[in-house]
């Protein structure tokens, strides 16, 4: 079993190494008075790479922070309350860019719909697939609690299939939406169900969220070596990195919703592009945790990060919705709802037994590379 070696430097030393909060604080202070001018005409490519490259080096390094500090808190935490932290916090990210893409501009309605189901395909394929091929390379076969894991399914399916494929069929609204009436039903559904889900991982049923070698539920394992400060520093310090995100993401949705057009890119590729920035620190996360044989906690993350997505998304954008009076398109298309429920399905076959190989990885891979490849290929 991996322990975790924690030291805690200097409160001078751990606040020098926050520089990215300084230059986050700075960027979001110069696009607040300059991003209007700065933004208002990308023709120039060399412009439009470099503004586009700034806003994303200062919102993927806050995020790596954001991440950073979230898993500290994990550390002091434990499990399974450190990766709900984690979780949320990425969550967190994810609303806020969602969000200012809808509200840039002329709005996109389906971004929400092609980030949540780009957040699909990116980690119950892409990801999972990654984690279960590199561990079960490096340690042939990987052990984890498959109650935990039925647990996230059993809530994923219903939820994902209620969010982005039923609206193909209600009549109650035109095209592939809710009506008013369905979306509050819906939000307040999603939320009763993933609070219910809350006090399960983090009251009755904790084991299930544990290694089934572990006999402390309550104790973080597969950190590795973390510079861990106070339960307050690392909080206080993970807000102060969300907060400039509001305006950052309402800046990089510009040239986002810019380029796709300008390259005659498929729409839904903005939703994988978010989809990427959101979940990469994370997925460094996951990655890590199953080279290091901690396959539970590569689980935990990734379906928690799954489950929280379709959970807190989904609300967080009908609200959106209701109170801007936009429109929010959430049914898949044919083709997507083929892939989605491919996907469900096989990531339950995937966990339906306690140990993972090389084969169920490579599996959930080609799935993802036939994702991207329909994405590239559909018509735009």
């Amino acid at each position: 079993m991996a322990s975790t070696t924690q030291h805690s430097p200097p409160l001078s030393v751990a606040l020098r190494g926050e520089w990215p909060l300084l230059l986050s604080f700075i960027t979001t202070a110069l696009f607040a008075f300059n991003g209007k001018a700065w933004l208002s005409d990308l023709s120039n490519p060399l412009w439009f790479g470099f503004m586009s490259l700034w806003l994303f080096g200062v919102i993927m390094a806050s995020a790596f922070a954001i991440v950073r500090h979230a898993e500290s808190l994990a550390v002091i935490l434990g499990e399974p309350l450190g990766t709900l932290v984690l979780t949320l916090a990425v969550i967190g990210i994810e609303v806020m860019m969602i969000s200012a893409v809808m509200l840039t501009g002329k709005g996109d309605p389906a971004i929400a719909r092609d980030t949540m189901f780009a957040v699909v395909m990116l980690i119950l394929n892409g990801l999972v697939g990654l984690a279960l091929l590199l561990g079960g390379w490096k340690h042939r076969e990987q052990t984890y609690n498959v109650y935990g894991a039925n647990a996230f399914l059993a809530l994923i399916v219903p939820l994902a299939t209620l969010g982005m494929v039923l609206p193909n069929f209600t009549r109650s609204s035109p095209g592939p939406t809710f009506s008013p009436f369905q979306a509050v039903f819906l939000s307040l559904m999603s939320l009763g169900i993933y609070g219910v889900f809350l006090a399960t991982q983090t009251g009755r049923h904790s084991s299930y969220f544990v290694a089934p070698d572990s006999d402390e539920a309550g104790h973080a394992h597969g950190h590795g070596d973390m510079a861990v400060q106070s339960t307050p520093y690392h909080a206080i310090l993970l807000i102060a990195f969300m907060a400039p995100l509001v305006v950052l993401a309402k800046q990089l949705a510009v040239p986002i919703e810019y380029g796709v057009k300008a390259f005659g890119a498929p729409p839904a590729l903005s939703g994988l592009i978010v989809a990427v920035i959101i979940l990469s620190p994370e997925a460094m996360s996951a990655i890590r945790a199953a080279l290091d044989n901690q396959l539970q906690r590569s689980v935990n993350i990734l379906l928690g990060s799954v489950l929280a997505t379709i959970g807190l998304t989904i609300p967080a954008v009908l609200s959106i919705g209701l109170f801007t009076k936009k429109t929010v398109v959430l049914g898949l298309s044919s083709i997507e709802m083929i892939l989605l429920l491919l996907t469900l399905g096989v990531s339950t076959l995937t966990f339906s037994g306690n140990r993972t190989n090389i084969l169920l990885g490579a599996i959930h891979l080609l799935l993802f590379f036939a994702y991207l490849m329909l994405l590239f290929d559909a018509p735009v």
